[in-house]
C-alpha cells in the first residue's frame, strides 16, 4: 500500500513539474514573440522582408542543427513523415514569416500584434470545416464577435479602405495567422513521435530551405544595413525562433490547447503594448474595441470547452 502511495506521489511530482515547466515555456515564448513585432518593425525597415527571414532562419537552422546532432545524434527523420515535415516548414516558416514580415512592413507593429489574437477563431472555424465538429450557440455566437472585432483590428480607424497601405498589411498579418493555424494543427499529428528539439530543427531547415529561392525576387533590394537591425535580426533568430519554437512545441505536447490559446493572448497584448511604448505608435479606439471583443469572445469560447470536459468527467467516473 505505501509502496503504491509512493509511486503514485512520484507520479503526481512528476505530472506537477511538466505542468509547471510548460507553463514557464508558453511565457517565456509568448513574450519573446510579442516582443518580436518590434523587432521585425525595425530590421524591415532597413532589410527586405523575405531577405531577413532568411538571415534570421539561417542564423536559427545553424543553431538548432548544432545542438540536435550533439543531443539526438541517432535521430532520423521517417521518411513517411517527409512530406508533412516539409509542408510544416513551409506553413510555419516560410509562408508564415514571407506574410507576417511583408504584413509588418506595411502596416505598424501594434496592428500586426493585436491581429495576432484571432489565431484561435481560425483554429476552431478549421475544425467546424475540416473535422465537421458540431459547435455549441455559445460558440457561434463568440465566433461572430470575434470576426467583428477582427474587422475593427485589420481596419484600424473602423472604416474600410482597400487602398490603404495599413489595410493590406493587416491582410497579410491575416493570412499569416492561417497558415500558422494549419501549421499547429499538422504539428500536432507529428507529437509523439519526434522529440520538440527534432521537430523544430527539421522544419526549420526545411523553411529556410524554401526561402532562399524566394529572397532572389528581392536582390535588387540587398544594401549594407546597420549594427542595429543585426541586433534585432539575432535577436529574433535564437529568442524567438531557435529557443521560442522549442519551447511552443514542447508546452503544446504537455498542455492542453485551450491553455496554449490563452497564452498566445498575451503575445498580441505584449505586442501592442511595446509597439505603443517603444516605437511610439498610435493606437486606433477602434482597434482597442475590436481586441477587447475578440479576447471576451475567446474566454466565451474556452469557459464553454473547460465546462463541458468538466461534464465529461464527471459522468465518467
Amino acid at each position: 500500500m505505501q509502496t503504491s502511495l509512493k509511486k503514485a506521489n512520484t507520479l503526481l511530482h512528476a505530472l506537477l513539474s511538466d505542468k509547471l515547466l510548460a507553463n514557464l515555456a508558453m511565457l517565456v515564448t509568448v513574450t519573446f514573440w510579442g516582443m518580436s513585432f518590434i523587432s521585425i518593425k525595425t530590421a524591415v525597415s532597413e532589410v527586405p522582408p523575405v531577405t531577413m527571414a532568411l538571415l534570421r532562419f539561417l542564423i536559427a537552422s545553424t543553431i538548432l542543427l548544432t545542438i540536435t546532432k550533439k543531443v539526438e545524434p541517432a535521430s532520423k527523420l521517417q521518411s513517411c513523415d517527409l512530406v508533412k515535415m516539409l509542408t510544416a516548414g513551409a506553413l510555419g516558416i516560410t509562408l508564415y514569416f514571407y506574410l507576417e514580415n511583408t504584413g509588418i512592413s506595411l502596416t505598424t507593429a501594434s496592428s500586426a500584434a493585436l491581429i495576432t489574437a484571432i489565431i484561435p477563431i481560425i483554429a476552431i472555424s478549421m475544425d467546424m470545416l475540416i473535422f465537421k465538429t458540431k459547435v455549441p450557440i455559445i460558440q457561434v455566437i463568440g465566433i461572430v464577435l470575434a470576426i467583428s472585432g477582427a474587422y475593427l483590428a485589420i481596419t484600424a480607424n473602423g472604416q474600410l479602405d482597400f487602398s490603404s497601405q495599413n489595410f493590406r498589411g493587416n491582410l497579410c498579418i491575416v493570412g499569416a495567422m492561417l497558415a500558422w493555424s494549419l501549421y499547429t494543427l499538422l504539428n500536432k499529428s507529428l507529437n509523439g513521435k519526434y522529440s520538440g528539439l527534432f521537430l523544430t530543427t527539421y522544419q526549420t531547415l526545411f523553411g529556410t530551405m524554401f526561402l532562399l529561392p524566394l529572397s532572389l525576387f528581392e536582390h535588387n533590394q540587398w544594401h549594407f544595413f546597420s549594427l542595429h537591425a543585426l541586433a534585432n535580426i539575432i535577436f529574433l533568430a535564437i529568442c524567438c525562433s531557435a529557443l521560442g519554437y522549442f519551447l511552443y512545441i514542447y508546452a503544446l505536447s504537455k498542455l492542453d490547447v485551450t491553455i496554449t490559446t490563452l497564452y498566445l493572448n498575451l503575445m498580441s497584448i505584449i505586442g501592442v503594448m511595446s509597439g505603443h511604448f517603444i516605437l511610439q505608435e498610435t493606437i486606433f479606439p477602434a482597434q482597442i474595441i475590436g481586441g477587447t471583443m475578440i479576447i471576451i469572445s475567446i474566454i466565451m469560447i474556452n469557459f464553454k470547452t473547460s465546462i463541458t470536459k468538466k461534464l465529461a468527467y464527471h459522468e465518467t467516473i
